[in-house]
This record gives C-alpha cells, sequence and structure tokens, in this order.
C-alpha cells in the first residue's frame, strides 16, 4: 500500500516536474533589433522616418544542418510599421518629455459625466455609393 502511495507522488511530482519545465520556455531576443534601425533624416526642412532594410535584419540563427526551414528578418514589419505611422519622427531620437497627467481635466470630466453635463457629439453627414 505504501509502495503504491509513494508511486503515486512520485508520479506526480515528476508530471509537474515536466509540465514545469515546458510551460515556460527560455525566450530568446538576441536575434530582435532594437528601434534604432529606423532612421530619422531632416529632408526638405521635416523629419522623415525611413522604414529599415529588411535584408539588413535578418541574420542567420543557429540551428540544425538539417533544418532547412526559410528564415525571417524578425522586426521588420514591426519596425517599418512604425515608420511609416508615427506622428513626430524627431521623437524616435529625441522625445519631448513627458508632462505628466492632468488630473483636473480627468476629474472634471468625471463631474461633467455624473451630473449628465456632457457635450453631445457633433452633428455628422454620411454618403452613400451610387447617389
Amino acid at each position: 500500500m505504501r509502495a503504491i502511495r509513494l508511486l503515486r507522488m512520485g508520479g506526480v511530482l515528476g508530471l509537474s516536474l515536466g509540465l514545469a519545465a515546458c510551460a515556460f520556455p527560455k525566450r530568446d531576443y538576441s536575434l530582435v533589433p532594437d528601434a534604432n534601425v529606423i532612421q530619422v533624416q531632416l529632408q526638405d526642412g521635416r523629419w522623415v522616418a525611413l522604414p529599415p532594410q529588411c535584408n539588413t535584419l535578418y541574420t542567420e540563427p543557429p540551428r540544425s544542418v538539417y533544418d532547412s526551414r526559410p528564415q525571417a528578418a524578425f522586426g521588420c514589419a514591426t519596425y517599418t510599421n512604425l515608420a511609416n505611422s508615427v506622428a513626430n519622427p524627431r521623437d524616435l531620437v529625441q522625445p519631448a518629455p513627458y508632462a505628466g497627467q492632468q488630473a483636473d481635466n480627468a476629474a472634471a470630466a468625471v463631474t461633467r459625466y455624473r451630473e449628465n453635463q456632457v457635450t453631445p457629439l457633433k452633428e455628422t453627414r454620411t454618403t452613400k455609393s451610387g447617389q
């Protein structure tokens, strides 16, 4: 009876240790570039963010000789989207200082909501295709 109990406890312990080792694999970020791959230049008097060249981001990770899967330039899509969508490209090089939260404005908004004095939305018009 005692041997069965020990076997059960050993099985549960072994299973939990095995699952713990598989559940949280170590992440390797060594192949992912940082935001410095985006070039910010002054062109015709305005700042422009240039997306990275994807072929320069490609790095060959260490892998098995028999692993023929295609590799990706990690970070290329992310940094290309960031370069194309940033409002002020100069902020990538020299960010503006954070002014902090304005609690008075937030409190006033909550007070207006509670007192039902919310500013109504502006009227908008839509057009339909074919009219």
